[in-house]
């Protein structure tokens, strides 16, 4: 699947990731098989609680040339277009330097070999450097503008230092690549001697690793201004559950005036049977009005969107895409022909009676253009696993075996498996799926893999 990619994010959590055009429109559904070991169902972990605890959205510019961010040097000097641009300029290509960085490290830590790894990661430090170059060659005069600057220098020369020291700390052991491995300490130096000859952090800040680590967070969404959008979530539905818990509790109170009057027309003195009758019927009342709304509720709610995310551009608040999100759990006979099709396609013995939990998601993009250099918006929606794995067994088995006359024992860890299908459907109307297959266990995702090729609708 080209245009849309399902990946892990971090131990338990993945990250789906699409691109957008102007004026675009896309629609992705996610269906969780969820086994019923799991122990999860909508009386667990309901649809609100795991949207607003695990499911996290991000929406900024994007772009494909990694290596030459397309806001060049020529758009961070203040000599070139206006000075209210600078600063948005200068994020832009900051931002696009964080990222390609991020992204080579990753690549870079793949490689297992000496031979790979070293003039790749010798490439990528001649890369950074070039780019910080561009960055440093010209500092603005006025107070104002200085100060953006030294944010995203600083920043983005602590984290040169911290990518290039985490790389060598993983880096495959060889005396033979004793030369390159010092000249990417000494690009690491000289990062922390350029911010020491700036004086960009206290002595305070230094000696405490949790305050420098804190302040380039900060840094880091300073630099975004502009570049990741805001956004603003929005509960829809939520007049109609008023008027469906309303009108439950006036049908309910209706019934209940009426046991009322009958009551007191066969009573005509206050006894004790009548105290005892009239609260049972409001014990009534109370048990079965909640369970009343929830069910009408549901099946109401059934099927319609819960939530809109409005993204906004941080600079001028106009209006660049609009999301309308779905959530909610489902019986084997609402899943989509193919869908269910793709689900029958596992081994027998992995066919486990399941919860399916559905996630729809539909992005319109309303701006017409981008900003220069960006031909593309990039969302991402962050799934969070850790709710699903909160009732799983801890621990680890033992397995034995039989060597000669000698029992030996092995410890084992127990897994679990979760069964995703992907169906995406862009502008052009086409819908392509794919099944996903993601092992894990109490602490983190051991396996994510794709079952088979793409199937087309």
């Amino acid at each position: 699947m080209n245009n849309i990619k399902l990946t892990q994010d971090e131990s338990l959590s993945i990250k789906v990731s699409y691109q957008l055009l102007p004026t675009d429109q896309q629609r992705f559904d996610l269906y969780f098989s969820l086994p019923d070991e799991m122990g999860i169902s909508a009386k667990t972990l309901s649809e609100e609680q795991y949207f607003h605890s695990s499911i996290q959205s991000h929406s900024a510019y994007y772009s494909d040339e990694m290596h030459l961010p397309l806001v060049r040097s020529r758009f961070i000097s203040q000599k070139k277009g206006e000075q209210s641009d600078y600063r948005l300029n200068l994020n832009l290509f900051s931002y696009q330097i964080r990222i390609a960085l991020d992204t080579d490290i990753k690549q870079t830590l793949k490689l297992k070999e000496s031979e790979e790894f070293y003039p790749k990661a010798i490439e990528l430090a001649e890369q950074i450097s070039g780019l910080l170059k561009k960055l440093r060659r010209y500092t603005p005069p006025d107070k104002k503008l200085k100060a953006y600057f030294e944010n995203a220098d600083n920043y983005l020369s602590w984290r040169v230092e911290q990518a290039f020291l985490k790389l060598l700390s993983r880096a495959p052991k060889s005396s033979e690549f004793s030369t390159e491995r010092n000249f990417l300490l000494a690009l690491c130096k000289s990062e922390n001697e350029y911010r020491t000859s700036n004086q960009y952090n206290s002595e305070v800040t230094l000696s405490d690793p949790n305050r420098i680590t804190n302040k380039m967070r900060l840094l880091q969404r300073l630099i975004e201004y502009g570049v990741v959008f805001q956004k603003e979530v929005k509960n829809l539905n939520s007049n109609l559950k008023r008027m469906v818990r309303g009108s439950v509790t006036a049908v309910i109170m209706a019934f209940v005036m009426v046991l009322v009057l009958n009551a007191r027309t066969n009573f005509t003195e206050v006894t004790i049977a009548l105290v005892t009758m009239l609260g049972v019927v409001y014990g009534l009342r109370e048990i079965f009005k909640e369970d009343l709304t929830r069910i009408i509720w549901r099946r109401i709610q059934k099927g319609l969107p819960k939530w809109k995310v409005l993204y906004s551009h941080s600079a001028n608040k106009s209006r660049v895409a609009t999301q309308t999100l779905w959530l909610e759990y489902i019986r084997n006979k609402d899943l989509p022909r193919k869908v269910d099709e793709l689900f029958q396609m596992r081994r027998q013995q992995n066919k486990q009676s399941a919860q399916l939990l559905h996630f729809r998601s539909d992005t319109k993009v309303n701006a017409k253009s981008f900003l220069p250099g960006y031909d593309d918006i990039q969302q991402r929606m962050y799934f969070n696993l850790t709710p699903f794995v909160r009732y799983l067994k801890k621990g680890e088995g033992r397995l034995y075996s039989l060597d000669n006359s000698k029992i030996t024992k092995q410890a084992v860890e127990r897994r679990y498996q979760i069964n995703l299908v992907l169906v995406h459907k862009g502008n052009q109307q086409e819908q392509k799926m794919q099944r996903f297959k993601i092992t894990l266990n109490r602490s983190t995702i051991i396996n994510i893999e794709a079952m088979g090729g793409d199937v087309q609708d």
